[in-house]
Protein backbone atom coordinates (compact mmCIF):
# COMPACT_ATOMS: atom_id res chain seq x y z
CA UNK A 1 0.00 0.00 0.00
CA UNK A 2 1.19 3.42 -1.00
CA UNK A 3 1.89 5.73 2.31
CA UNK A 4 -0.65 8.72 2.72
CA UNK A 5 1.10 12.03 2.56
CA UNK A 6 -0.67 15.57 2.93
CA UNK A 7 0.78 18.39 0.92
CA UNK A 8 0.47 21.66 2.57
CA UNK A 9 1.75 24.14 -0.80
CA UNK A 10 1.20 27.75 -1.63
CA UNK A 11 3.12 31.00 -2.46
CA UNK A 12 5.33 32.70 -0.10
CA UNK A 13 3.97 34.36 2.23
CA UNK A 14 0.38 32.95 2.46
CA UNK A 15 0.87 31.43 5.78
CA UNK A 16 1.75 27.33 5.14
CA UNK A 17 3.24 27.38 8.32
CA UNK A 18 0.81 28.90 10.78
CA UNK A 19 -1.98 26.28 8.70
CA UNK A 20 0.12 23.14 8.87
CA UNK A 21 0.80 23.47 13.00
CA UNK A 22 -3.16 23.84 13.51
CA UNK A 23 -3.53 20.89 11.25
CA UNK A 24 -0.50 18.60 12.75
CA UNK A 25 -0.25 19.15 16.11
CA UNK A 26 -3.70 17.72 17.51
CA UNK A 27 -2.45 14.59 15.39
CA UNK A 28 0.48 14.00 16.99
CA UNK A 29 1.92 14.30 13.12
CA UNK A 30 5.24 15.25 11.80
CA UNK A 31 5.92 18.00 9.28
CA UNK A 32 8.97 17.50 6.58
CA UNK A 33 9.72 21.15 5.37
CA UNK A 34 10.09 21.39 1.07
CA UNK A 35 11.71 24.79 1.17
CA UNK A 36 15.02 24.87 -0.37
CA UNK A 37 16.17 27.56 1.52
CA UNK A 38 15.47 26.17 5.27
CA UNK A 39 17.75 23.32 4.42
CA UNK A 40 20.51 25.91 4.83
CA UNK A 41 22.37 26.35 8.52
CA UNK A 42 22.66 29.79 9.49
CA UNK A 43 20.12 31.39 7.25
CA UNK A 44 17.30 31.67 9.16
CA UNK A 45 15.52 34.99 8.97
CA UNK A 46 15.52 35.57 5.43
CA UNK A 47 14.03 31.94 4.61
CA UNK A 48 11.55 32.00 7.26
CA UNK A 49 12.13 29.60 9.10
CA UNK A 50 9.81 27.98 12.07
CA UNK A 51 10.23 29.64 15.20
CA UNK A 52 11.77 27.64 18.28
CA UNK A 53 8.45 27.87 19.94
CA UNK A 54 6.53 26.50 16.45
CA UNK A 55 9.17 23.70 16.02
CA UNK A 56 8.54 22.60 20.02
CA UNK A 57 5.06 22.10 19.26
CA UNK A 58 5.32 19.83 16.03
CA UNK A 59 8.74 17.80 14.72
CA UNK A 60 10.09 19.40 12.12
CA UNK A 61 12.68 17.12 9.78
CA UNK A 62 14.65 18.59 6.93
CA UNK A 63 15.68 21.92 8.12
CA UNK A 64 19.24 23.28 8.75
CA UNK A 65 20.52 19.98 7.70
CA UNK A 66 23.84 21.63 5.11
CA UNK A 67 25.80 24.19 5.34
CA UNK A 68 25.30 27.25 3.21
CA UNK A 69 28.19 26.29 0.83
CA UNK A 70 26.45 22.77 0.65
CA UNK A 71 25.50 21.11 -3.31
CA UNK A 72 22.06 20.01 -2.38
CA UNK A 73 18.79 19.46 -4.70
CA UNK A 74 15.84 17.34 -5.29
CA UNK A 75 17.28 13.59 -5.20
CA UNK A 76 19.05 14.94 -1.88
CA UNK A 77 15.58 15.99 -0.21
CA UNK A 78 13.53 12.65 -1.65
CA UNK A 79 16.54 10.68 0.00
CA UNK A 80 16.69 12.32 3.18
CA UNK A 81 12.47 12.18 3.24
CA UNK A 82 12.03 8.93 2.63
CA UNK A 83 12.91 7.21 5.44
CA UNK A 84 11.60 10.02 8.00
CA UNK A 85 8.18 9.30 5.99
CA UNK A 86 8.48 5.36 7.04
CA UNK A 87 9.35 6.40 10.20
CA UNK A 88 6.57 8.05 11.08
CA UNK A 89 4.08 5.96 9.62
CA UNK A 90 5.60 2.81 11.32
CA UNK A 91 4.79 4.75 14.07
CA UNK A 92 1.18 5.32 13.11
CA UNK A 93 1.43 8.74 12.71
CA UNK A 94 0.26 10.86 10.10
CA UNK A 95 3.09 13.26 7.50
CA UNK A 96 2.73 16.81 6.70
CA UNK A 97 4.81 17.90 3.90
CA UNK A 98 4.66 21.95 3.71
CA UNK A 99 6.69 24.37 1.84
CA UNK A 100 6.54 26.02 -1.36
CA UNK A 101 9.77 24.21 -3.38
CA UNK A 102 7.36 22.45 -5.89
CA UNK A 103 10.41 20.26 -7.81
CA UNK A 104 10.92 18.58 -4.08
CA UNK A 105 7.33 17.89 -3.58
CA UNK A 106 6.78 16.77 -7.17
CA UNK A 107 10.28 14.47 -6.94
CA UNK A 108 8.91 13.00 -3.25
CA UNK A 109 5.67 11.58 -4.75
CA UNK A 110 6.77 11.05 -8.48
CA UNK A 111 10.16 9.85 -8.20
CA UNK A 112 13.52 11.56 -10.07
CA UNK A 113 13.64 11.19 -13.79
CA UNK A 114 16.85 8.93 -14.25
CA UNK A 115 20.14 11.54 -15.29
CA UNK A 116 23.42 11.51 -15.81
CA UNK A 117 25.68 11.78 -13.30
CA UNK A 118 27.77 15.58 -13.15
CA UNK A 119 30.81 15.62 -14.62
CA UNK A 120 33.25 17.94 -12.85
CA UNK A 121 35.70 18.89 -15.73
CA UNK A 122 32.25 20.10 -17.63
CA UNK A 123 31.11 22.21 -14.85
CA UNK A 124 34.11 23.85 -14.05
CA UNK A 125 34.55 24.88 -17.70
CA UNK A 126 30.89 26.29 -18.05
CA UNK A 127 31.41 27.96 -13.98
CA UNK A 128 34.63 29.55 -16.00
CA UNK A 129 32.41 31.11 -18.51
CA UNK A 130 29.94 32.16 -16.22
CA UNK A 131 32.67 34.08 -14.82
CA UNK A 132 34.40 35.64 -16.98
CA UNK A 133 31.70 36.19 -19.69
CA UNK A 134 28.92 36.44 -16.61
CA UNK A 135 25.96 34.25 -16.11
CA UNK A 136 23.30 35.99 -19.33
CA UNK A 137 26.11 34.39 -21.67
CA UNK A 138 25.26 31.31 -20.60
CA UNK A 139 21.63 31.79 -19.97
CA UNK A 140 21.55 32.65 -23.75
CA UNK A 141 23.31 29.37 -24.42
CA UNK A 142 20.94 27.92 -22.82
CA UNK A 143 18.21 29.16 -24.83
CA UNK A 144 19.53 28.05 -27.91
CA UNK A 145 20.24 24.13 -27.08
CA UNK A 146 16.82 23.99 -25.01
CA UNK A 147 14.72 26.88 -25.35
CA UNK A 148 11.98 25.15 -23.55
CA UNK A 149 14.05 24.59 -20.20
CA UNK A 150 15.15 28.39 -20.41
CA UNK A 151 11.79 29.31 -20.16
CA UNK A 152 11.53 27.49 -16.85
CA UNK A 153 14.81 28.33 -14.82
CA UNK A 154 15.76 31.97 -14.03
CA UNK A 155 18.26 34.00 -15.64
CA UNK A 156 20.21 34.44 -12.58
CA UNK A 157 20.14 30.45 -11.09
CA UNK A 158 23.39 29.88 -12.32
CA UNK A 159 23.21 26.23 -11.06
CA UNK A 160 20.46 24.84 -12.72
CA UNK A 161 21.35 26.49 -16.17
CA UNK A 162 24.76 24.58 -15.74
CA UNK A 163 22.90 21.68 -14.95
CA UNK A 164 20.59 22.13 -18.05
CA UNK A 165 24.00 22.81 -20.47
CA UNK A 166 25.74 19.96 -18.81
CA UNK A 167 22.85 17.42 -19.83
CA UNK A 168 22.94 18.54 -23.42
CA UNK A 169 26.96 18.11 -23.79
CA UNK A 170 26.74 14.71 -21.98
CA UNK A 171 23.78 13.26 -24.03
CA UNK A 172 23.00 15.59 -26.72
CA UNK A 173 19.18 15.59 -25.76
CA UNK A 174 17.94 18.70 -24.09
CA UNK A 175 17.02 18.68 -20.42
CA UNK A 176 13.21 19.05 -21.18
CA UNK A 177 13.43 16.02 -23.06
CA UNK A 178 14.64 13.88 -20.78
CA UNK A 179 11.87 15.68 -18.53
CA UNK A 180 9.63 14.66 -21.17
CA UNK A 181 10.30 11.35 -21.45
CA UNK A 182 9.89 11.17 -17.52
CA UNK A 183 7.01 12.46 -17.43
CA UNK A 184 6.65 12.10 -13.45
CA UNK A 185 4.06 9.26 -14.53
CA UNK A 186 5.02 6.89 -11.44
CA UNK A 187 3.11 7.35 -8.15
CA UNK A 188 5.03 6.47 -4.80
CA UNK A 189 2.80 7.92 -1.97
CA UNK A 190 -1.05 8.85 -1.91
CA UNK A 191 -1.44 12.12 -1.61
CA UNK A 192 -3.77 14.87 -0.95
CA UNK A 193 -2.43 18.14 -2.01
CA UNK A 194 -3.91 21.37 -0.32
CA UNK A 195 -3.21 24.76 -1.98
CA UNK A 196 -3.77 28.01 0.17
CA UNK A 197 -4.58 30.98 -1.63
CA UNK A 198 -5.76 34.40 -0.86
CA UNK A 199 -6.61 37.58 -2.72
CA UNK A 200 -3.51 38.48 -4.77
CA UNK A 201 -3.76 42.05 -3.50
CA UNK A 202 -3.68 41.09 0.22
CA UNK A 203 -1.12 38.49 -0.28
CA UNK A 204 1.60 41.24 -1.65
CA UNK A 205 0.54 43.20 1.36
CA UNK A 206 1.47 40.24 3.29
CA UNK A 207 4.51 40.06 1.39
CA UNK A 208 5.74 43.73 1.61
CA UNK A 209 5.34 43.53 5.69
CA UNK A 210 7.11 40.23 6.13
CA UNK A 211 9.70 41.74 4.29
CA UNK A 212 9.85 44.66 6.99
CA UNK A 213 9.23 42.20 9.92
CA UNK A 214 12.47 40.27 8.40
CA UNK A 215 14.44 43.63 8.29
CA UNK A 216 13.45 44.66 11.52
CA UNK A 217 14.63 41.21 12.52
CA UNK A 218 18.26 41.23 11.38
CA UNK A 219 18.30 40.15 8.40
CA UNK A 220 20.95 42.49 7.31
CA UNK A 221 23.30 41.24 10.50
CA UNK A 222 22.14 37.89 9.18
CA UNK A 223 23.33 38.35 5.75
CA UNK A 224 26.91 40.09 7.15
CA UNK A 225 27.91 37.40 9.51
CA UNK A 226 27.99 34.91 7.07
CA UNK A 227 29.96 36.89 4.75
CA UNK A 228 32.13 37.50 7.53
CA UNK A 229 32.37 33.51 8.29
CA UNK A 230 33.79 33.25 4.60
CA UNK A 231 30.96 32.39 2.50
CA UNK A 232 31.04 33.92 -0.92
CA UNK A 233 28.18 35.58 -1.98
CA UNK A 234 28.35 33.57 -5.41
CA UNK A 235 27.06 30.53 -3.86
CA UNK A 236 23.88 29.15 -4.67
CA UNK A 237 22.45 30.21 -1.41
CA UNK A 238 23.75 33.85 -1.10
CA UNK A 239 22.13 34.39 -4.73
CA UNK A 240 18.89 33.79 -3.17
CA UNK A 241 15.61 36.58 -2.77
CA UNK A 242 16.78 38.72 0.52
CA UNK A 243 20.32 37.34 0.79
CA UNK A 244 21.26 38.74 -2.70
CA UNK A 245 19.43 42.03 -1.94
CA UNK A 246 21.09 42.80 1.14
CA UNK A 247 24.76 41.21 -0.04
CA UNK A 248 24.21 44.54 -3.11
CA UNK A 249 22.95 46.85 -0.18
CA UNK A 250 26.14 45.60 2.41
CA UNK A 251 28.57 46.13 -0.92
CA UNK A 252 27.41 49.85 -1.80
CA UNK A 253 25.85 48.27 -4.88
CA UNK A 254 22.29 49.38 -3.91
CA UNK A 255 20.84 51.88 -1.50
CA UNK A 256 18.78 50.92 1.48
CA UNK A 257 15.58 51.80 0.23
CA UNK A 258 16.07 50.33 -2.87
CA UNK A 259 17.16 47.21 -1.47
CA UNK A 260 13.98 46.97 0.22
CA UNK A 261 11.81 47.93 -3.08
CA UNK A 262 13.19 44.94 -5.26
CA UNK A 263 13.58 42.93 -2.33
CA UNK A 264 9.55 43.30 -1.73
CA UNK A 265 9.18 43.34 -5.57
CA UNK A 266 11.07 39.91 -6.41
CA UNK A 267 9.25 38.09 -3.58
CA UNK A 268 6.28 39.18 -4.84
CA UNK A 269 7.18 38.02 -8.62
CA UNK A 270 8.70 34.71 -6.51
CA UNK A 271 4.62 34.32 -5.05
CA UNK A 272 3.37 34.90 -8.67
CA UNK A 273 5.79 31.77 -10.21
CA UNK A 274 4.75 29.68 -7.13
CA UNK A 275 0.99 30.12 -7.78
CA UNK A 276 1.81 29.18 -11.64
CA UNK A 277 3.67 25.75 -10.93
CA UNK A 278 0.94 24.89 -8.09
CA UNK A 279 -1.91 25.75 -10.41
CA UNK A 280 -0.60 23.34 -13.51
CA UNK A 281 -1.28 20.25 -10.43
CA UNK A 282 -4.57 19.59 -11.14
CA UNK A 283 -4.76 17.53 -7.68
CA UNK A 284 -4.31 20.78 -5.91
CA UNK A 285 -7.52 21.81 -4.06
CA UNK A 286 -7.12 25.82 -3.44
CA UNK A 287 -8.22 26.64 -0.27
CA UNK A 288 -8.01 29.96 2.29
CA UNK A 289 -6.90 30.23 5.28
CA UNK A 290 -10.33 30.96 6.80
CA UNK A 291 -11.47 27.35 5.97
CA UNK A 292 -8.98 25.54 8.17
CA UNK A 293 -12.59 23.78 9.13
CA UNK A 294 -13.01 22.42 5.65
CA UNK A 295 -9.01 21.32 5.60
CA UNK A 296 -9.74 19.29 8.60
CA UNK A 297 -12.70 17.60 6.75
CA UNK A 298 -10.77 16.94 3.69
CA UNK A 299 -7.89 15.39 6.08
CA UNK A 300 -9.85 13.64 7.88
CA UNK A 301 -11.80 12.09 4.94
CA UNK A 302 -8.32 11.49 3.24
CA UNK A 303 -7.04 9.99 6.46
CA UNK A 304 -9.91 7.32 6.61
CA UNK A 305 -9.90 6.25 2.90
CA UNK A 306 -6.35 5.71 2.64
CA UNK A 307 -4.55 5.18 6.38
CA UNK A 308 -7.70 3.77 8.04
CA UNK A 309 -7.94 7.06 10.54
CA UNK A 310 -3.83 7.08 11.04
CA UNK A 311 -3.80 9.28 14.08
CA UNK A 312 -7.20 10.89 14.65
CA UNK A 313 -8.24 11.07 18.20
Amino acid sequence: MLSPLIIIAGPTGVGKTETVLKLAEPLSAEIISADSMQIYRKMDIGTAKPTREELACVPHHIIDVVEPDDPFDAAQFVRMAEPIIDRIHSSARPVFVAGGTGLYIKALIHGIFPCPQKDKEIRKNLSNEAERLGPSFLFDRLRRVDPESATKIHPNDKQRIIRAIEVFELTGIPLSEHHQAHRFQKIRHRTLKIGLTMDRGFLYERIDRRVDQMLEEGLVDEVEGILRQGFSPHIKSMQSIGYSHVTKFLHGDLSFDEMVRTLKRDTRRYAKRQLTWFGADPQVIWMELQEIDGIRKKMDAFLDNHALGLGKK
